[in-house]
């Protein structure tokens, strides 16, 4: 996927290109498990309004937690699975973003033992 030890360093723009791909599969990934947060929640509590809920997911991918609390037991058991699942999400989205900042700086440091 990146260049390898041999290969030359790519320019800046080829590098700000691949963070915006990783930047926007990263949004894509969050707004997809944010949708799906809400659809479930809805799904199990029948009459939480829309607005609640999305402020709920929002907060608990956020890591502050929820701000209304659900009204039935499955209600809080999606909650704490899907604070489970927001964690686990969390480290993926950063080890998507850092990826090429990290193999950069690795790849420069490559670059001068060769010399």
């Amino acid at each position: 996927m990146y260049e390898s030890r041999g290969d030359e360093l790519i320019s800046m723009r080829r590098f700000a290109l691949r963070m915006l791909k990783h930047l926007l599969v990263a949004l894509a990934f969050i707004v997809f498990s944010l949708l799906s947060g809400i659809a479930g929640y809805l799904w199990i509590e029948k009459n939480a309004p829309w607005h609640d809920v999305a402020l709920n997911m929002a907060m608990i991918a956020g890591g502050i937690g929820p701000i209304v609390l659900p009204e039935t037991v499955q209600g809080k058991i999606y909650l704490a699975l899907f604070s489970a699942y927001t964690s686990v999400v969390f480290v993926g989205v950063l080890g998507m973003i850092m990826a090429p900042i990290v193999h950069r700086v690795v790849h420069v440091f490559h670059l001068d033992d060769d010399s």
